[in-house]
C-alpha cells in the first residue's frame, strides 16, 4: 500500500493519495483543483486514479474532487450523512457510516464523525496485504495533531445561528464513540496543519496516533472525566477569526465547483493592452511584490497579493469572484511564476486571470501614503483600523483602534466611516498592505502605519513615560 501526503503550505491543507501497488489503483482524498500533482504522483507509481472522495464540504478551499473525476474518469464518493441541508448538489456515490471503498487489497471505511460539520466523514484504512484490521485514519477536520476541528465555522462563515453548540456536543460524542474506541496504534492523518483557520492550536506535526492524542491532546482530560460542558467551553474559547470567503467556499463546494479542464498557459500581455484595460476598468492589476516594494510605488487601484506561500489566502481576502468580474493581470517575473500563482488562486475559486506582465513601467502609478508611529497621536484619523485577528488585538493594540481582520474587512464595510482618513495596521505590515490596497480600490482614503503594530509598540516601550 502507498499513502502519500500532498501538503499545500498556502492553505495549510493536506490531501492524500492512497494506492494499491498490486492492482495499480489509487484514490485521492480531499484533493485540490490544480490536479497535476496527483496525476503525476499516480503515473510515477504506475497507478490509475479510479476514485476520488472528500471528508466533508470544505470551507477554506475549493475542492478538486469534480476536477479530478472529470480528468481521470474516477468514481466520485461523497458523504450522504448530515441530513437534507448537508447533501451535495452534484452526482456521486453517497457514503454512510460503515460503507467501504475497495482498491485491490485496501479497504477504506467511512466513519461518520460529525462536529466540525454535520456530514463529516473520517476514513479508516486497512492494508489487507498485512492485516485485517485498520491501521490508518484519515481524520479530515475532525482530529488534528493536538487539536480538533472548530465547530463554529458554520456560524462564523456560513450563516448559521448558534450551530457551534450542537457541533461541539457532536464532537464530544464523535471522540468518545468513534475515535477513542480505536486501537492506540492507529495512525492519524489530518487534513490541516499549523496555520489553518479550521482550528485554534493545530500542531505542525504531519501525523499522530490515536494513543498519542488520547494521552496528550488538550481534550483528553475532559473526555476521561466525561466533562462535556468543560470540553465545550474550552473548545469554543479563543477560536481565530474565520475568513469571510469561507462562506463562498461552502456554497460552491456543496453545489460542485466549476470544472476548469485543461488550462492554456497564461500569456504575457503588452503594457498597452493592460494600460487600456486599467483606464477602462475592465482589468484588475495584482501587484505581487512585497509591501516594502509596493510602498515605493505601485499601479493605481491595484491589489497587493504578495507572491509566496499565501497567494490563495490573500487573494481571497481582496478578490470576490461573485462580485469582482474583471479579469486579473498578475505581476510576475515570467510565465512559470505566473502559472504557479494562478494554481494557488484557483484553489479559492479565483479563476479569471487574463495574463501577466513582468514590470509596471508604463502603467498608471500610485505611491501609498505612510504615517510614522510618532505622528499617530496628532493625526486626524476617522478610524484607526487593526486588521489583525481578534486574538492578536486582545493581546495588545493601539488604544482606540477598531479590530476587523484582513480576511473579513471587505465584507464588513458597514463598520467603516463614511468619510475621512483611515489609518490601518497589522503586526508587521504585510497583511495591512493587502487589506489597505483593497480598501483604496473600493474608494476609501487609507494611510498605512509604517512598521504597523510592531513599530508602534517598540516606540511605546522606548519612549520614557512623561
Amino acid at each position: 500500500m502507498l499513502i502519500e501526503r500532498i501538503y499545500d503550505e498556502d492553505l495549510a491543507q493536506a490531501s492524500y493519495l492512497i494506492g494499491c501497488q498490486a492492482k495499480g489503483e489509487a484514490i485521492v482524498v480531499d484533493g485540490r483543483r490544480d490536479i497535476a500533482v496527483y496525476q503525476d504522483l499516480a503515473a510515477k507509481n504506475g497507478m490509475k486514479i479510479v476514485a476520488v472522495t472528500e471528508t466533508h464540504i470544505h470551507a477554506d478551499y475549493l475542492s478538486g474532487t469534480r476536477e479530478l473525476a472529470a480528468a481521470t474518469g474516477a468514481t466520485i464518493y461523497v458523504s450522504g450523512e448530515g441530513g437534507p441541508d448537508w447533501q451535495y448538489g452534484f452526482e456521486g456515490e453517497r457514503l454512510h457510516d460503515g460503507d467501504t471503498i475497495t482498491l485491490g487489497n485496501i479497504t477504506i471505511q467511512a466513519v461518520h464523525t460529525p462536529g466540525h460539520t454535520p456530514e463529516h466523514l473520517s476514513f479508516l484504512v486497512t492494508d489487507g496485504a498485512f492485516s485485517d484490521q485498520p491501521g490508518y485514519l484519515l481524520s479530515g477536520d475532525f482530529v488534528f495533531s493536538g487539536d480538533l476541528g472548530r465547530p463554529d465555522l458554520l456560524d462564523e462563515a456560513a450563516g448559521g445561528v448558534d450551530t457551534r453548540f450542537v457541533g461541539a456536543r457532536q464532537l464530544f460524542v464523535s471522540l468518545r464513540e468513534k475515535f477513542l474506541t480505536l486501537p492506540d496504534h492507529v495512525q492519524v492523518h489530518p487534513a490541516h496543519g499549523a496555520g489553518s483557520a479550521c482550528g485554534k492550536a493545530l500542531g505542525a506535526i504531519p501525523s499522530s496516533t490515536v494513543g498519542y492524542e488520547r494521552l496528550y491532546a488538550w481534550w483528553g482530560p475532559y473526555l476521561a472525566a466525561n466533562d462535556e460542558q468543560g470540553f465545550i467551553d474550552e473548545l469554543l474559547e479563543g477560536q481565530p477569526d474565520a475568513h469571510a470567503y469561507f462562506g463562498r467556499m461552502k456554497r460552491e463546494n456543496r453545489e460542485g465547483p466549476a470544472i476548469l479542464g485543461d488550462r492554456a498557459p497564461l500569456p504575457e500581455l503588452s503594457t498597452e493592452i493592460v494600460a487600456a484595460g486599467l483606464a477602462e476598468d475592465t482589468l484588475t492589476f495584482i501587484d505581487t511584490r512585497s509591501n516594502t516594494e509596493v510602498h515605493q510605488g505601485t499601479v493605481a487601484r491595484s491589489l497587493n497579493v504578495p507572491a509566496g506561500k499565501s497567494v490563495a489566502s490573500y487573494g481571497a481576502w481582496v478578490v470576490n469572484p461573485e462580485t469582482d468580474t474583471n479579469p486579473l493581470v498578475l505581476l510576475a517575473p515570467g510565465q512559470a511564476a505566473a502559472q504557479e500563482m494562478w494554481d494557488h488562486l484557483i484553489r479559492v475559486g479565483i479563476d479569471n486571470v487574463a495574463g501577466y506582465v513582468t514590470g509596471i513601467e508604463g502603467l498608471p502609478g500610485f505611491t501609498p501614503t505612510l504615517i510614522q508611529p510618532e505622528e499617530l497621536e496628532t493625526f486626524d484619523a476617522a478610524m484607526v483600523l487593526d486588521v489583525r485577528n481578534k486574538t492578536e488585538h486582545q493581546a495588545g493594540h493601539i488604544p482606540g483602534s477598531h479590530q476587523l481582520s484582513g480576511g473579513r474587512v471587505m465584507w464588513h464595510l458597514d463598520e467603516l466611516p463614511d468619510g475621512g482618513t483611515i489609518v490601518s495596521y497589522c503586526q508587521s505590515g504585510v497583511r495591512n498592505s493587502v487589506a489597505a490596497s483593497a480598501l483604496r480600490r473600493a474608494g476609501y482614503n487609507v494611510v498605512e502605519l509604517d512598521g504597523s503594530y510592531a513599530a508602534w509598540n517598540a516606540r511605546q516601550n522606548s519612549v520614557p513615560a512623561a
